[in-house]
């Protein structure tokens, strides 16, 4: 199986049709243990793809929307029980450009955590979603769904979305290329909930000119998101082109803030360092010790989730996952105006820290994960057995750059036995295309499997 580029090329080549792709994708959706889609509209799927226009970036393509994603006519359930059987009302900005200028054909929605609050694959609503390198364990999140798919060989590219981790954490457990770029570089919206502004969408890629692609069509500015960026041509053209030698990189592999296990930070390790030499760039000796935000600020961000549940909530609670129901209760017994306040004084601590960095360096190669993939059936502080997950640990490598807004990149490096391991890079404000670069040169140098063995 090859990327959604080289799919796009058979397409126009006629070696392959959009309407013989999208048979065989939807034989194997059917056929698959996964659990990746929640949902698929097959009849809409065929009307595109007999229409598709092959000469577009993505013409033909079927692919897979995360379920946070709105597309109109299709569940929004947010992954939750407290909203079966809710049919959006528009179309997102991203998803819109995808299928619109893009030309891709979406199949369906794919599995994420319940509302996005967790690194799971798991929820009440629809279950679990395995991880195609292992059945029985996580596919990560909150982007699980998309990720299992894409690596499971039932398409070729999915959407994303990542508030603290969610496009990079799933990406590291299941081999895949995740980027989460500059903050506003893909617009979101329609309907932009504007707080905490950490969230960013994108894809869940096998190759990295499949993810820059991704940015030609679906990046530059929309008026419904007024942090959003103006657009930059040439992404994929340019994809290489961008000088790295002499770059400067810290390679930092718990960023003063996970515990990581230890084959975990000897993949990382070497991979950043090979990187290192094969990109020209000068490692730099720094010590990265990145603080971790106060559990109010994670808290008072819970506001948005308020305003989503509306009426429903305290009476819903025991339909929530239990984590997402404790967290609302716990907010609405500690946030406050001087909780609040403490929250914001730790972002801007955050930001300082990760500016410090940027000042002295380019880029900070670290994990993406703290483990391999965990068990499927694992919640947050919960235990099954002898697997623990814990929710401080869980994230701590990804969320800095959610919080300072930077890009960041998770890119597939040497498995641990049998499962992916990621190695993350952040870069400064508006370099994604650096990052991308330097993703190219790991591609080309060592070369991951585009889909899960066997």
């Amino acid at each position: 199986m090859g990327d959604a580029c080289s799919l796009v090329e058979a397409f126009r080549t006629g070696e392959r049709s959009p309407v013989d792709e999208l048979e065989a994708t939807l034989a194997a959706i059917e056929a698959s243990e996964l659990n990746a889609f929640t949902f698929v509209d097959a009849e809409r799927a065929r009307t595109a793809a007999a229409a598709a226009d092959v000469s577009k970036p993505f013409g033909g393509v079927p692919i897979g929307i995360k379920s946070l994603e709105m597309v109109e006519g299709w569940p929004a359930d947010e992954q939750s029980l407290v909203f079966k059987g809710r049919v959006a009302e528009h179309t997102g900005t991203m998803v819109g450009r995808v299928q619109g200028d893009g030309g891709a054909v979406p199949v369906g929605l794919t599995l994420a955590s319940e509302f996005g609050g967790l690194n799971v694959s798991i929820n009440k609503l629809h279950g679990t979603c395995h991880n195609p390198w292992q059945h029985g364990r996580t596919a990560g999140g909150s982007s699980g769904g998309s990720s299992a798919a894409v690596a499971g060989g039932l398409v070729t590219i999915a959407s994303g979305g990542d508030g603290g981790g969610s496009i990079r954490i799933p990406a590291g457990f299941n081999g895949l290329l995740g980027m989460k770029g500059t903050a506003g570089r893909i617009p979101r919206g329609p309907k932009t909930l504007i707080h905490p502004m950490t969230v960013v969408t994108g894809c869940m890629a096998r190759s990295v000119r499949d993810a820059c692609r991704w940015y030609d069509v679906t990046t530059g500015f929309d008026h419904r998101d007024p942090y959003s960026l103006p657009k930059i041509e040439g992404w994929e053209r340019d994809l290489g082109a961008h000088d790295l030698r002499g770059k400067r990189v810290a390679i930092a592999p718990t960023l003063g803030l996970a515990v990581v296990r230890d084959e975990v930070q000897e993949r990382v390790v070497a991979a950043a360092e090979a990187l290192a030499r094969d990109a020209g760039l000068v490692v730099v000796d720094l010590d990265v010790q990145l603080p971790g935000l106060d559990l109010t600020w994670a808290l008072a961000n819970l506001a948005g989730l308020k305003i989503e549940l509306g009426d429903h909530w305290p009476d819903c609670k025991d339909e929530l996952t239990l984590e997402i129901a404790f967290g609302m209760t716990m907010a609405e017994q500690m946030v406050n105006l001087d909780t609040v306040a403490r929250g914001e004084q730790a972002r801007t601590a955050a930001n300082e820290a990760m500016a410090d960095v940027f000042d002295q360096v380019d880029f900070v190669m670290c994990a993406t994960n703290p483990d391999v993939a965990f068990p499927a059936e694992v919640y947050l502080n919960t235990r099954v057995g002898d697997a623990q997950v814990e929710a401080g640990n869980n994230g701590a490598l990804t969320i800095p750059a959610n919080i300072s807004g930077n890009p960041a990149v998770s890119i597939p490096v040497e498995p641990f036995e049998g499962l992916p391991v990621g190695l993350q890079i952040m870069g400064k404000h508006h370099q994604d295309a650096l990052l991308l670069d330097l993703a190219a040169v790991v591609e080309r140098e060592r070369p991951w499997p585009l889909v899960a063995p066997g």
